[in-house]
């Protein structure tokens, strides 16, 4: 008994000795919590109930040179749903009337949507996809439904919300307008306006300090470390929503009738360099055309006959040569080195003047009048292109332009067929702007001024940065061989290639082109068709390029015949329709890709600045995005398009000002 009593002493001594271990152990464990680790675990803690939430800044707008709406964010929504989330009862009985009421939304069948759901309810998913991409008008209506009007906890409504560029003109002028986006190794990338001017249209994020609450909510703690966002800048571009959408069709249509693979229009206003308009438009797959290069900024290429007005400003600068010189065009046909320039007339033009020469296009004629008088001295020849900087990138306000190409007499690329060549627009490269920019010195009395996207950056009505007309060259030439060229370049539309283009209502000026591309490889050869020029020619207001690639030589080839069209259209409907209201015509003529969202804004595009949109016959959602954009607080009654509006449209902006919008 004695025994048995001692073992259940040692017993005890040994449990009490395991208990003081454990014991110190933990104390030891806290102190080490409280003295060593305590940092450590009071900032997590802190991390996982108090945090910093970035408030993103509202991107900028950009606007047309009319204040119309060319690039603005709206959000967009998609809808999942926690298929556990209700009870079983609401689940049960509600379930048929959101099936219907998805069905009517949707034009889907009812039986769909209750298949899905009662499939994702017995697989308890939680994050099912009810609905993507929807418009705040949509978000509003689909929350409003059975079960999902009882909310996140109790519907199973789970809202992801996100801010999309939208672009209210549809495609048009999309590439040059630009986009911003992430590469998918994380990096940044953009083209266009969009992109040069990220840091001006991005804004400053804004950071504040959020506390978690019960039901996973978070409320604002406020202290001094707080920044508000600030919101990025509008950009005015100079893009002329009227003259655009004329260039924009006038292309398209000539595109499709010729079945050629891409084009691209630009129109500038000659005085300042303002580009009005541009278009770039190339054959998909399926034979729709889209825009998806700025084939006038970045495509360098060689000219072809459009090139041939520098070699009549060299030529008369230097008194080489006068328009009444006589040549001879020997048949259409001279050798240099082995190698035959030829006329697109078989059998030549004879004996005709240097003016007529041109006026005709005849490549040998021009040809020897450039050779004769330099092949002893190219470098003076050069020395005309490169003092009005055509070696020279423009240095555009978007990025991606080309390199012009324009050899020099002891480069390795310099041959003997070099000055001849050049002198009808081979062996150099240009991009459809860089030579617009030429044919506009012209029209502008000889200042080469550079051509711009952007003329102000503004916060609301304040002005950030204006930029103003930037000359690259003040006088490319005398007046004396200015007025002859440009009398010569009339003459072009009057009686030389483009002939077919003369119209007694309005006059034009201008050159035509037709060059052969790849012509190395017979197999891949094709030809670019272009005219280029500025009207009224007596005045001009506005220079204007249009470069066609690979038209059907079945249907025709030459530039006159391609390219010119484009031209007298927009000549034509800018010179004699041109509205004080810039009020936009459609002209009948659509894409189902690039104008799928053009009649959705159609009423807005031609308001002023800083004057209240009509947002009248617009879905909610639009019309809040519009109005928000433009600093405008928007409250909304019912659902559905914008029935009336409580400040009328026309009236001046005020900020922070309140509209109430009646839906239907």
């Amino acid at each position: 008994m004695a025994v048995d009593s001692k073992h259940i002493s040692y017993r005890l001594y040994l449990a009490a000795f395991v208990v003081f271990l454990i014991a110190v152990a933990i104390v030891v464990k806290l102190s080490n919590i409280q003295l060593v680790e305590g940092d450590h675990y009071r900032k997590l803690a802190k991390d996982r109930t108090v945090k910093n939430i970035v408030i993103e800044a509202n991107k900028g707008n950009i606007y047309s040179s009319d204040g119309s709406l060319l690039a603005t964010s709206i959000p967009n929504y998609n809808i999942r749903f926690d298929a556990i989330a209700s009870k079983k009862e609401d689940f049960d009985k509600l379930v048929q009337p959101l099936c219907d009421s998805l069905s009517v939304m949707f034009n889907k069948p009812s039986q769909f949507y209750k298949s899905d759901l009662l499939r994702a309810r017995a697989n308890k998913n939680r994050y099912y996809l009810l609905a993507r991409n929807l418009s705040y008008t949509e978000y509003m209506r689909l929350k409003k439904f059975p079960l999902l009007d009882k909310g996140p906890y109790k519907g199973g409504i789970i809202t992801e919300q996100r801010t999309v560029r939208e672009h209210p003109i549809g495609l048009v002028a999309e590439r040059t307008i630009g986009y911003e986006r992430i590469m998918p190794n994380g990096k940044p990338d953009g083209k266009g306006i969009e992109w040069a001017f990220k840091e001006h249209l991005d804004g400053t994020d804004g950071k504040r300090l959020m506390q978690k609450m019960a039901k996973n909510q978070w409320k604002p703690i406020r202290d001094e470390n707080e920044v508000e966002p600030r919101d990025g800048y509008d950009i005015i571009s100079t893009i002329d929503v009227y003259i655009q959408d004329i260039a924009h069709h006038a292309l398209l249509k000539q595109l499709e009738f010729y079945e050629a693979d891409h084009g691209c229009v630009v129109v500038m206003e000659t005085k300042t360099g303002h580009i009005k308009a541009i278009s770039n438009l190339g054959r998909d797959p399926k034979g729709n055309y889209t825009e998806r290069v700025n084939y006038a900024v970045t495509e360098s290429h060689e000219p072809g006959s459009t090139f041939k007005v520098v070699d009549l400003i060299a030529l008369f600068e230097d008194k080489l040569a006068d328009s009444s010189f006589v040549y001879d065009s020997n048949g259409g046909e001279i050798t240099y080195y082995n190698r035959r320039v030829r006329d697109s007339k078989k059998g030549g033009y004879g004996k005709i003047s240097l003016a007529r020469g041109f006026e005709l296009s005849s490549n040998t004629i021009l040809v020897q009048a450039v050779y004769n008088n330099y092949k002893d001295n190219p470098k003076k020849f050069m020395g005309h292109i490169n003092r009005m900087k055509l070696n020279e990138p423009l240095g555009l306000q978007i990025k991606g332009e080309g390199k012009p190409v324009i050899p020099q007499p002891g480069d390795k690329t310099w041959y003997g067929t070099t000055l001849p060549w050049m002198a009808y627009g081979y062996g150099v490269s240009m991009t459809p702007l860089q030579t617009l920019t030429l044919y506009n010195a012209i029209a502008n009395d000889g200042e080469m001024v550079k051509p711009l996207f952007v003329s102000e950056i503004k916060e609301w009505n304040k002005t950030i940065k204006k930029f103003d007309k930037e000359v690259i060259n003040p006088k490319i030439a005398s007046q004396e061989t200015l007025d002859k060229i440009r009398a010569i370049l009339e003459n072009v539309v009057k009686r030389g290639t483009g002939s077919k283009l003369y119209s007694k209502d309005f006059s034009m000026a201008g050159k035509t082109g037709t060059a052969q591309v790849d012509y190395a490889n017979k197999e891949n050869l094709y030809y670019a068709s272009s005219f280029v020029g500025y009207f009224p020619a007596d005045q001009p207001k506005y220079s204007c390029i249009v470069v066609i690639h690979k038209p059907s030589t079945s249907k025709g080839y030459y530039g006159a015949d391609v390219s010119g069209p484009v031209f007298k259209r927009i000549a034509q409907k800018v010179f004699t329709d041109l509205p004080s209201t810039n009020e936009i015509k459609n002209l009948k003529k659509s894409n189902s890709v690039q104008d799928a969202n053009y009649e959705k804004y159609y009423s807005v595009l031609n308001k002023e600045l800083h004057t209240v949109p009509n947002v009248k016959g617009m879905s909610g959602m639009d019309a809040v995005a519009l109005l928000e954009n433009l600093k405008i607080k928007v409250k909304v009654i019912g659902i559905g398009k914008v029935k009336s509006q409580s400040i009328q449209p026309g009236e001046p902006l005020q900020r922070n000002s309140t509209i109430l919008l009646e839906l239907s």
